[in-house]
């Protein structure tokens, strides 16, 4: 894409709009749907047998980075620790009392803050509770996100022993003047040490976190911590758009703005990412992610088999994803549901015996296929226009008629090259993964209907 090509399409794509972690998003949840709501689907999935997902969060740090957009709990001493995770068990077990059967887990994921700020004896303990009260079946994905600052030798070979086969390692940025931007030491030298040790444990995939659109981050600084990740061949690599929403997480404000690369240094950075690993043989997934060719979710992007949910990208695609812990949200018999997000309110619901739900969301027929085509375009940059039709019992093109009118509109993403209208498909182009959010957008029929508010991150 040439410079002055891109600068006109940013400049008329760069607006705030969702990630599409799920459709509806997370703005749409409400209080309405509450915890007997949450009852009424679990017990909706009492009949089944279809295994599930599973995603635990543990939101303790020992400190707060400045950039940080997750829900986390500066932690300093180990007895919180332990009290949360006596209060985990008791929702895990109520999560089991409801489901009936026994349910098998494929896909397994702790997240945080840090679950590494737990000690090796407390990993262990949340495992065997976990596997108390469910099944993680052998070929399951068991991910656990780490801080390379924090994390053990010790804690490695205990999560190895415990069945865990995926690391996500947090990284951001290695250049020094970024990490005091943002309030983050941690350098090249022991994060590869660290990576060196989790490969002789035994982990067999390793991925690795950057972040792009950083205070202070250079075209330059960023190619020198691309090199140092392309260096020590992780599995994958995901590089998220920093989001920087100070009116949502105010600590953010503790950036300096003025120093946030602009909309065009964003896409050089993202454009060098592409560059660095395309040219070391890793293959592009969805619209942040790059894996090796024989990682499980490179084989699914080129089978268009991808899936995403609120764990990331995924080929373990199972109807029902159980969320526990404070701010976790749950898919659950056509309802997104989301814990409370403070420990006060999360313990005192589990003391009256109530699950800590806070809002969530009943899905429309609506939502479900707007989020079908919305999900295709986002994991595997193509939605089949009859195949969603018999899917959903629609015509795709009458009920899709005002987006496809959109879409081809003078100056729209067709005119733009972004993407590709034939009888059989939609298709984003290579030009037009950067706008995938942009594209999504136009089949979201809640951006139609809100008032102008600053809720999302901007595209680019």
């Amino acid at each position: 894409m040439k410079t002055a090509d891109a600068a006109s399409l940013i400049k008329r794509y760069d607006r705030p709009g969702p990630r599409y972690t799920s459709y509806p998003t997370a703005v749409q949840f409400d209080e309405r749907f509450d915890e007997p709501a949450y009852r009424h689907r679990l017990e909706m999935l009492a009949g089944t047998t279809d295994p599930v997902s599973l995603y635990v969060h543990l939101p303790f740090c020992a400190e707060q980075c400045t950039y940080c957009g997750c829900t986390m709990i500066v932690g300093r001493t180990q007895d919180l620790a332990s009290q949360y995770l006596r209060y985990l068990e008791r929702e895990l077990a109520l999560l089991a009392g409801h489901l009936g059967k026994r349910r098998r887990i494929v896909q397994h994921h702790w997240g945080g803050g840090t679950p590494t700020f737990l000690t090796s004896g407390q990993l262990a303990a949340l495992h065997g509770t976990v596997t108390r009260y469910f099944d993680i079946e052998k070929t399951a994905e068991q991910a656990i996100e780490i801080d390379p600052r924090v994390t053990t030798g010790e804690q490695l070979m205990v999560l190895r022993s415990l069945g865990f086969n995926r690391l996500s390692m947090g990284v951001q940025d290695f250049n020094p003047d970024v990490q005091e931007a943002i309030g983050r030491r941690q350098s090249a030298a022991s994060t590869r040490d660290l990576f060196d040790f989790a490969r002789r444990a035994g982990f067999p995939s390793i991925n690795l976190d950057l972040v792009y659109g950083l205070p202070r981050q250079t075209l330059p600084g960023f190619e020198k911590t691309l090199a140092s990740i392309v260096a020590m061949r992780p599995d994958r690599v995901a590089i998220y758009s920093y989001a920087h929403v100070p009116w949502l997480r105010p600590h953010q404000k503790r950036i300096d703005a003025s120093e946030l690369p602009d909309a065009e240094l964003k896409v050089e950075l993202i454009g060098a990412a592409v560059d660095a690993f395309g040219d070391a043989g890793y293959t592009a997934i969805g619209m942040d992610h790059f894996a090796r060719p024989d990682d499980e979710l490179a084989i699914a992007a080129r089978e268009r088999r991808l899936f995403r949910n609120f764990m990331g990208y995924t080929n373990r695609r199972a109807a029902t994803m159980l969320a526990a812990g404070v701010s976790g949200i749950g898919d659950v018999a056509g309802a997104y549901a989301q814990n409370g997000r403070k420990l006060s309110s999360y313990y005192r619901a589990l003391d009256n015996g109530h699950f800590p739900i806070e809002r969530g969301y009943a899905l429309t027929f609506d939502d479900r296929l707007r989020g079908h085509v919305i999900t295709e375009l986002m994991c595997n940059f193509r939605v089949e226009r009859a195949v969603t039709g018999r899917r959903f019992d629609v015509d795709f093109d009458l009920y899709f008629a005002r987006e496809l009118e959109e879409l081809r509109s003078p100056g729209g993403p067709v005119a733009d090259g972004l993407l590709e209208v034939s009888p059989e498909a939609l298709e984003v182009t290579p030009r037009g993964r950067l706008f995938v959010r942009n594209i999504c957008m136009v089949f979201d029929s809640y951006l139609r209907h809100s008032a102008e508010r600053p809720v999302f991150s901007r595209t680019i």
